[in-house]
């Protein structure tokens, strides 16, 4: 129904901080804390809006639209990702090649913004960020080329909504291998842990905090907002194959969509509570291992 199709942009850009919430508040539980309110994030971004930007004057119009560029980009592959039974804002077959050079793109401004401060350190944070998402890609394009030949589509919302549960009666390992690959680019994409700390202060161990050190108020905000929404992304295509709920009711099946999403939350909440942040040398051979798998699991999808 075409009535629908703006619901899941909608659900993502006033649920997405809420996803860090939940996040926040697992790991507080883990550690025996009462821990953030789950509305912090959005307390955080309208006390950032409020505030005036602050520039140096070695910087130049990149560093300015880094930022804003980089939330359009984001916003733009949430306009291609559906929500349980219910499509996407925008859909056509190959959106998904779409998707992830928006992701790209949005990649990209971030690293740019960063190098344009002429800093040293954030260039460090900026290498670190292209060495580890040129690694990531490679398991994302395998496992999107896995569900493409099982599904046979070449649109998410077509592909997302071929997942069942008899897909996975079929095609169960194949599916399972997609699922930690994906996991495991939704956890390197995001900078959490154990690839990355986000709440990281040291300079030696910081990947993507210490690409956005020189940026303030309302960009900042841009920043932190763009981030939640790639999370929420990545949670949705991930929950979205782990939980194909189908029960005929768009509105339903988006209910349970987003319930699921809240299930990756606490997913990604408790890996960062049990686990540790890998050394920087070890956290290739991670992203090389998403990448077999998702290769293994295309092997058994051609059988």
């Amino acid at each position: 129904m075409l009535c629908d199709r703006p619901l899941p942009l909608l659900a993502a850009l006033l649920l997405a901080p809420l996803l860090l919430g939940v996040i926040n508040r697992t790991k507080a539980i883990f550690a025996g804390r009462r821990g953030q309110p789950l509305l912090q994030a959005y307390f955080d971004l309208i006390k950032l809006l409020r505030k005036s930007a602050t520039y140096s004057h070695t910087t130049t119009w990149v560093f300015r639209a880094g930022p804003v560029i980089g939330l359009a980009a984001v916003v733009s592959a949430l306009a291609l990702m559906p929500l349980g039974g219910m499509p996407a804002t925008v859909a056509f077959p190959g959106d998904l090649l779409l998707f992830a050079y928006l992701l790209a793109l949005q990649r990209f401004l971030t690293v740019a913004a960063a190098l344009d401060t002429g800093s040293s350190f954030e260039g460090m944070g900026a290498s670190r960020e292209v060495l580890f998402s040129a690694l990531a890609e490679p398991a994302l394009f395998l496992s999107l080329a896995a569900l493409v030949r099982e599904t046979g589509c070449l649109s998410l919302t077509a592909l997302v909504e071929a997942v069942a549960v008899r897909t996975w009666l079929v095609q169960g390992p194949a599916l399972g291998l997609v699922t930690v690959a994906l996991f495991v680019v939704l956890l390197a994409e995001n900078a959490r842990i154990p690839v990355d700390d986000p709440n990281t202060h040291l300079e030696l161990t910081m990947i993507h905090e210490v690409m956005v050190l020189d940026h303030s108020g309302p960009d900042f905000a841009f920043i932190l907002y763009a981030a939640a929404l790639k999370l929420w992304l990545f949670a949705a295509l991930t929950a979205s194959l782990v939980f194909p709920v189908r029960t005929g009711n768009a509105w339903a099946d988006g209910a349970a969509t987003v319930a699921a999403i809240g299930v990756a939350g606490v997913a990604v909440g408790m890996v960062e509570s049990v686990l540790a942040r890998l050394r920087l040398v070890r956290v290739p051979e991670m992203l090389v291992g998403a990448t077999a798998l998702a290769g293994v699991a295309v092997v058994l999808v051609l059988r």
